[in-house]
């Protein structure tokens, strides 16, 4: 079974972050950000644990990030009162390690692979998408140690409230279209952003080429 799921590992990682990004306009918004994208989560989490499942010596090491993760969810739901900025610091940090753990072992996979096929294209993008999320993950985890170090659309109340903005911010950046709505104010939300864009534009520049170039040279190579 495991093996099964293995060779579509892409897209059970591709699918769950569609969600967790768009999930939004299928649910009520109230519902989706207070309960359902935690569960998303999870379920992108478990298909991390199985992108890694054939490196064995990381594997316990994901085991117990999801864990920990499983245990901060069921926290999320019992404590039904806004969460303290601590135990949101510890839960960031706990989702940033795992992501950039998760992305850098697909972009490995990516890179080595052989043959370009709908599952090295799928682990591309999959790959590029959870960049965006590490990036969201850093400007979130920035805003509740320095408060009020963005500014912008949306950027105001409680943590939770300002997270979707956070999000779409983070992709945009990312992206480098910068639509100027959403501004850093202070010097480490700055160096976070151009960070962001930089990470954004050398994976397109250098992972997207090298697996655009495999495939040209796979067409050569059955022609």
């Amino acid at each position: 079974m495991i093996d099964k799921l293995y060779h579509i590992r892409f897209e059970l990682f591709f699918l769950s972050m569609l969600l967790i990004l768009f999930g939004s306009l299928l649910f009520p918004v109230i519902i989706f950000q207070e309960e359902i994208i935690h569960i998303f989560f999870l379920v992108n989490i478990l298909s991390g644990i199985l992108l890694v499942s054939k490196t064995r010596k990381f594997l316990l090491g994901y085991l117990i990030l999801f864990i920990l993760g499983v245990s901060f969810f069921a926290y999320t739901l019992v404590q039904k009162l806004s969460i303290e900025a601590d135990y949101q610091v510890v839960r960031l940090a706990i989702y940033t390690l795992f992501y950039a753990l998760v992305t850098l072992e697909i972009i490995r996979q990516v890179w080595h692979a052989k043959k370009v096929g709908k599952n090295v294209i799928i682990g591309l993008m999959s790959a590029y998408i959870s960049l965006g999320l590490l990036a969201f993950f850093m400007f979130l985890s920035i805003e509740l140690i320095h408060p009020s170090s963005f500014s912008g659309s949306g950027i105001t109340g409680t943590i939770e409230q300002k997270s979707d903005a956070l999000l779409y911010f983070s992709y945009i950046t990312l992206l480098t279209i910068g639509y100027g709505d959403i501004v850093p104010l202070t010097p480490i939300a700055q160096k976070a952003t151009v960070l962001a864009g930089l990470i954004g534009q050398f994976y397109i520049v250098i992972i997207t080429a090298v697996v655009v170039e495999k495939y040209i040279m796979n067409k050569k190579g059955n022609t």
